[in-house]
């Protein structure tokens, strides 16, 4: 599919993605309301529809996927307290020390393999002001990322997951998911999503990236926690008017492009592969298990490589001096995959 207005091959991020004709027309017949009185039936069907597809009992709409993060932790925290969130996790590394600044907290930021934490690091890492003369913060907190972006769109596995929430509930510690991509790893590791995020008090889920929604998350937890949370997104400026023709796009998505994901990771798997076969370029295929592909060049930068790539049409991001990162997406074609491998292949 590509079905927007554009000859280049955009790989940056699947945040790129626009509405489609159809998604288009979603939005224009959304019925509204005032959100912020409570009184937007589209905004209240996606809540609903979003905690009942992850087993939870409500759901907060909110513009972005870095507030929805940001009021989950604030709601699950006070000043003073730590939250467990691995090295390169999204809420450390590009949320705008939100977790300083807005809750007050410091993080403790164990190293796992790939992005992904284990019960045994996330153990090791709660520290509590009990037991401590006062010398520690209150370790309250655990984040899980599902998908790993720094890890490369990599998905726990189920049994690890649940392994981390009950370590995190023996501690005293509520228990959060960066699901700025689950349903990536929902389709990837075929674990219905409710499954998935059993263990967890609450769940952050983005319908702007890999869903190809143009704005918004979704927030789920208990009655009481999105209760609790509701305050913190006026706070944070989060509330919105007539915001039915947003949620009308996160419906539409939801209910025609989760599946079809798996071409996504099917295309980002053939680039890899391919990749794995070249000699001036290198990857590691174990990490491709989603819709991202992080890789190096021998000979050139991870800048000098998204230059060459852009000279050719491709946008992609250099995500570090050594490694450039592509993701795809909906607006990305089998013959888009074709000449990205071509265009590689000629790089040495």
């Amino acid at each position: 599919m590509r079905d927007i207005n554009s000859n280049r091959i955009d790989l940056r991020s699947d945040t790129v993605t626009q509405p489609t004709d159809a998604m288009r027309e979603a939005m224009a017949r959304a019925e509204v309301g005032d959100d912020v009185l409570g009184d937007d039936p589209t905004v209240q069907q996606l809540e609903s529809m979003v905690a009942e597809m992850s087993g939870k009992e409500a759901g907060l709409f909110v513009p972005s996927g870095t507030m929805s993060n940001a009021v989950a932790l604030k709601t699950h925290t006070v000043p003073g307290d730590e939250i467990v969130t691995e090295r390169y996790s999204h809420i450390y590394l590009y949320e705008g020390g939100g977790y300083a600044a807005l809750c007050g907290s410091s993080v403790a930021l164990p190293l796992g393999e790939n992005g992904l934490l284990t019960p045994e690091l996330v153990e090791q890492s709660i520290r509590k002001q009990k037991g401590s003369q006062s010398h520690y913060p209150d370790g309250n907190l655990v984040c899980v990322e599902n998908t790993a972006n720094r890890g490369g769109g990599t998905c726990y596995e189920q049994d690890i997951l649940d392994a981390i929430a009950e370590v995190s509930k023996a501690k005293n510690c509520g228990t959060h998911v960066d699901g700025a991509r689950i349903f990536n790893a929902s389709v990837a590791t075929k674990t219905p999503l409710d499954r998935m995020t059993r263990d967890y008090d609450s769940v952050s889920i983005c319908l702007s990236k890999g869903l190809g929604a143009p704005v918004g998350s979704v927030l789920v937890g208990s009655q009481d926690f999105i209760d609790q949370a509701h305050r913190w997104r006026k706070m944070f400026g989060g509330g919105m008017r007539q915001s039915g023709i947003l949620a009308a796009a996160g419906i539409y998505a939801l209910e025609n492009n989760v599946e079809r994901m798996e071409d996504d990771h099917r295309r980002a798997r053939t680039i890899a592969q391919a990749i794995d076969e070249m000699d001036h370029v290198s990857v590691d295929l174990d990490a491709v298990q989603t819709n991202m592909v992080y890789f190096s060049a021998s000979k050139y930068s991870a800048n000098e490589v998204s230059q060459k790539m852009s000279e050719a049409g491709i946008d992609m991001f250099d995500i570090s001096p050594t490694h450039c990162r592509i993701v795809t997406h909906l607006h990305i074609t089998d013959e888009d995959v074709n000449k990205v491998i071509e265009v590689l292949s000629n790089l040495n």
